[in-house]
């Protein structure tokens, strides 16, 4: 199997535009090992609703920053019932529904970002007819001026996945023990591990979102592909190899 990642065209058809945040976050925060003040703010989870959480601790999860870092880990491990499992819940994740104001027609799949992904309602339908699993949308609450606003849905993409260690720095430090923030950038030139696919967004680098072949075919086969391209990665891996055989 191929897998791709998802980019942006160079002369879009549909110009719609948003600005966005989430109706909540897990705040950033001051690593006491590395002394890192960091977040991520790619990572999002539409499902997750804090509102059974008292206000009062709702107020908490906001797009700040936490020095005081047992207070970031109580807020981290009061989410964690709430979470998708296996969810490593970095610093800056976003929760609930995307908010903003939006302007103009948009593409069925849309790309804002290289790691977000909004889909229409009946594209979205159409692909999970076409067999393909784990795909779950979720409603924005984006908001239109005009009247009959389109229904945009946010992708919950979970973060499994990860790059082969062939492509990656051999001298790079370790992640921080407490935190587990990795200081090194991501590679130039990706490439992946067939031993942790297929999946769909990379683990350690939540800026790329990583699509299976069956789910570009099935994009190309609908027509969905007008403002969105895709690009094939290489993989490595002993499946990889099983793959070609």
């Amino acid at each position: 199997m191929r897998f791709y990642v998802l980019d942006d065209v160079p002369d879009p058809r549909y110009l719609g535009t948003h600005t966005y945040g989430h109706k909540w976050y897990l705040p950033g925060t001051h690593c006491p090992a590395c002394d890192a003040r960091w977040s991520t703010g790619t990572d999002a989870y539409p499902s997750v609703d804090l509102s059974p959480l008292p206000v009062k601790e709702q107020k908490k999860y906001s797009a700040r920053l936490e020095e005081d870092y047992a207070e970031f880990e109580r807020l981290r491990e009061q989410l964690r019932p709430l979470m998708p499992p296996g969810i490593p819940l970095w610093p800056g994740t976003n929760l609930g529904p995307m908010v903003g104001s939006a302007q103009g027609e948009f593409a069925p799949l849309v790309l804002h970002h290289a790691w977000t992904l909004l889909m229409q309602p009946e594209p979205l339908e159409r692909l999970q007819k076409e067999g393909l699993r784990g795909l779950k949308g979720y409603r924005t609450e984006l908001r239109f001026r005009k009247k009959n606003p389109p229904e945009l849905l946010e992708m919950e993409l979970l973060p499994y996945g990860q790059l082969h260690p062939d492509c990656l720095p051999p001298d790079r430090p370790a992640p921080c023990s407490k935190c587990g923030r990795q200081g090194w950038t991501r590679p130039s030139e990706p490439l992946l591990d067939a031993e942790t696919l297929p999946q769909v967004r990379l683990a350690g680098f939540l800026t790329m979102i990583i699509a299976t072949e069956r789910f570009v075919e099935a994009v190309r086969r609908l027509g969905y592909e007008q403002d969105i391209a895709f690009r094939e990665l290489p993989v490595r891996g002993v499946r990889a190899e099983e793959r070609r055989d």
